[in-house]
């Protein structure tokens, strides 16, 4: 049965990163996207990376054009604005696609392992957030509209377990 350590993604800057590197800790993974109506999340993530990372967590983005199309910019022109805007500091991935053929295989896991709403396996929206415990499996699927500092209380327990 796969775990997140059987994934790879590419970093913002195109470098390879196995996720297999975070064996251990949890994992709160987010599609996200710059000129978005929930883009401000990025401070709340952020807030969390700031808040927890030295218990373990790791914050992981991964921008996605495939909605409304409003991540268009290169993987260099959305590192810049994410630091510049948000001094977000957590790890980001090059951009992705997290629905049909194309999606990042990650991305297929996650949804298989945590559907949405009535158990669709689609992405709806930008920052659909999964966090992942520190056994590598998926705990929990949150909606775009669930703000980062509401998922506090699963994060703590994901980091005592």
């Amino acid at each position: 049965m796969p775990s997140i350590d059987d994934f790879e993604a590419l970093s913002i800057d195109g470098q390879p990163v196995a996720l297999a590197q975070y064996r251990g800790k949890p994992l709160l993974i987010v599609n996200t996207a710059s000129a978005c109506g929930f883009t401000p999340q990025f401070g709340g993530l952020e807030k969390l990376h700031q808040t927890y990372g030295a218990r373990g967590l790791v914050v992981l983005g991964f921008p996605c054009n495939q909605f409304g199309g409003q991540d268009p910019g290169s993987n260099e022109e959305i590192g810049a604005f994410c630091q510049k805007n948000f001094g977000v500091s957590f790890p980001m991935m090059s951009k992705v696609n997290v629905n049909g053929a194309e999606a990042h295989p990650l991305y297929q896991w996650l949804s298989a392992e945590a559907p949405g709403l009535l158990g669709s396996k689609s992405i709806k929206w930008n920052f659909t957030k999964f966090l992942v415990g520190k056994d590598g499996r998926v705990l929990k699927r949150y909606a775009p509209q669930d703000a980062p500092e509401k998922l506090a209380k699963d994060i703590e327990a994901a980091l005592a377990a």
